[in-house]
């Protein structure tokens, strides 16, 4: 948990380039585009999907299954990125003229930053599937060290501007991702038994769509402001930075958590882990996003330049209010879907909400409080989806059933 933090903050120190004079609030504002674009992919998704099977396949001793498992979807992951490729080479024209760029430099960059994307939660979720927290965590500091330093050096002594920050990205990612799949190679290297494609596609559903509506709830916003607010989306992305790091101080309780449900769902064991994550998520969202409202207009200076301050500080309280109601979903959200029971009608229900999110990002954007106020209400509704799930739907089977 410690190390999820440290490597969040590590992470977000990236944006600390804010403030040098080779990166203006246009550049800025690409670099967070890109950045937003890599955030949209389906890591949580991917992640938590390798987690259920590392710890189901661990507690029934089913190790060259899994093995199959963590191979077909690496190789599925890396014929999607190729088709993408295909894709963006062919598009590349419109792309940069949607995004307002004079070059393909950063494009392809952000291509190859996908590729490790798309493999390091596959292996961060076997690590946490086998609850190796230690490594799980060296992963992310990895990550974290390998983007500032290497950000820093170019962007300071080669003046690279957003492209620098995007090498420094790709090279903590990279490594990484080489360091994950080192660590759990005793997993994925046995030669792999046939699994049953059925089931695995059964169990995997639920996690893939229910997930990847948070994800799309989490991160979507940015890309719309960029498209949106062209001369805005610097400050905005400076406020997001912000209130996202609230979420890397609660996210780690629901990553310790999960394997934790999963192992003990496949014994059939009982917990009370999940009222106790619930407990202390809220109390740390809560006081972090009053102590962010509160403080913004000292932080955002020691973060960015001034200029973004007055922009970045309007925003900053709605930002936060919208982090707090999808924190405490995301903890009942890991709960429901570590069970054998996991429902693909919740699964939908999530990934709809996302749809409608997205819709409502194209419809009501005329102000950046109006997209927060989206977010916030879309964020509020997958809380009281969660909450039905967990509390509603037992208790309204058990009347029907009494």
């Amino acid at each position: 948990m410690i190390a999820s933090i440290a490597g969040g903050l590590l992470m977000w120190g990236t944006h600390f380039l804010a403030k040098a004079k080779s990166v203006p609030a246009t550049d800025y504002a690409t670099f967070g585009a890109f950045l937003a674009v890599v955030i949209l992919l389906p890591t949580i998704p991917l992640q938590m999907i390798l987690a259920q099977q590392t710890a189901k396949g661990l507690a029934n001793h089913r190790e060259r299954e899994l093995s199959g498992v963590i191979r077909f979807l690496c190789l599925c992951a890396l014929g999607l990125w190729l088709v993408a490729c295909i894709a963006v080479w062919a598009l590349q024209a419109s792309i940069l003229e949607r995004l307002h760029l004079t070059t393909a430099v950063g494009l392809w960059i952000t291509m190859l930053v996908v590729l490790f994307q798309l493999w390091l939660p596959m292996f961060s979720g076997v690590l946490q599937g086998q609850q190796n927290f230690l490594w799980l965590g060296w992963t992310l500091l990895i990550s974290g060290i390998g983007r500032v330093s290497v950000a820093f050096f170019t962007v300071l002594a080669l003046h690279a501007g957003s492209t620098g920050m995007l090498v420094g990205v790709l090279v903590g990612v990279a490594a990484a991702t080489a360091v994950g799949a080192w660590q759990c190679r005793s997993l994925w290297l046995p030669r792999p038994q046939p699994f049953d494609w059925f089931t695995l596609l059964r169990q995997i559903t639920p996690l893939l769509l229910g997930f990847l509506g948070f994800q799309i709830l989490f991160t979507a916003d940015t890309v719309f402001v960029k498209s949106y607010f062209e001369e805005q989306a610097g400050f905005y992305v400076s406020a997001g930075t912000l209130s996202r790091a609230l979420m890397w101080l609660v996210l780690p309780l629901a990553t310790v958590m999960f394997p934790r449900l999963v192992h003990s769902a496949a014994k059939s064991e009982k917990s009370n882990l999940v009222g106790l994550v619930l407990t202390g998520t809220a109390i740390l969202a809560i006081l972090g996003a009053v102590s962010l409202s509160v403080l913004g207009p000292w932080i955002v200076p020691f973060v960015a330049k001034k200029s973004y301050v007055p922009v970045a500080c309007t925003v900053l309280p709605w930002y936060v209010s919208a982090m707090v109601p999808l924190a405490l979903a995301n903890v009942l959200l890991n709960d429901l879907l570590a069970r054998p029971s996991a429902k693909l009608f919740l699964a939908l229900c999530i990934f709809g909400l996302s749809l409608v999110y997205l819709f409502g990002l194209t419809q009501f954007h005329a102000s950046l409080v109006m997209m927060l106020q989206t977010m916030g209400g879309c964020n509020l509704a997958l809380l009281g989806i969660c909450a039905w799930f967990t509390w509603g739907a037992p208790a309204w089977a058990a009347r029907a059933k009494g």
